[in-house]
């Protein structure tokens, strides 16, 4: 298990099927996590609290999910040193792409790492590439996935290969 642990925040209960995907990421892992529902516009004092004092309580890494607006990740980079990574979640409206957008137009100094519209396993892979940075066994781990997925892979071009052979 890795010293620190993964904030996962959602901006409204109605991100969870997206966010599921990383707390299934990070799990897999072994990565301690806590999520949250928390809102930039609806109880912003409440996550600017907890952006303060995540690293005091062993936070590592910071992911946020929200949809629209998505102003939650910069509002949470803007009180904590801590890295942020964005997960812009879709909408009915513009299928992601408000939330991308606010997401990824951070002002000079705030940074917050953007992930794909749903990325989820994404960030959470972000997030434990940044927590081996300090921790052997979260990057043996990483390495044999990477592995993993480079095997089955070329498994896949094997099959295919041999099934071209008989066209």
């Amino acid at each position: 298990m890795s010293e620190k642990k993964v904030a996962v925040i959602m901006g409204s209960d109605s991100d969870l099927p997206t966010v599921k995907k990383a707390l299934e990421e990070l799990k897999s892992y072994g990565v301690e996590y806590e999520c949250h529902i928390m809102s930039a516009h609806r109880t912003p004092a409440t996550a600017a609290e907890f952006s303060a004092t995540a690293k005091d309580n062993g936070f590592g890494v910071i992911i946020c999910a929200a949809g629209m607006a998505a102003h939650l990740a910069g509002v949470v980079a803007a009180y904590t040193t801590l890295p942020v990574i964005g997960i812009p979640c879709s909408s009915k409206n513009f299928d992601g792409l408000d939330a991308l957008l606010a997401t990824v137009q951070m002002p000079s100094g705030i940074p917050v790492a953007t992930v794909a519209v749903d990325g989820a396993k994404n960030a959470a892979i972000l997030a434990v590439q940044m927590l081996a940075l300090s921790d052997e066994a979260l990057a043996f781990k990483l390495t044999a996935s990477k592995q993993a997925m480079l095997d089955q892979i070329n498994e896949k071009d094997k099959k295919l290969q041999d099934e071209l052979k008989s066209l």
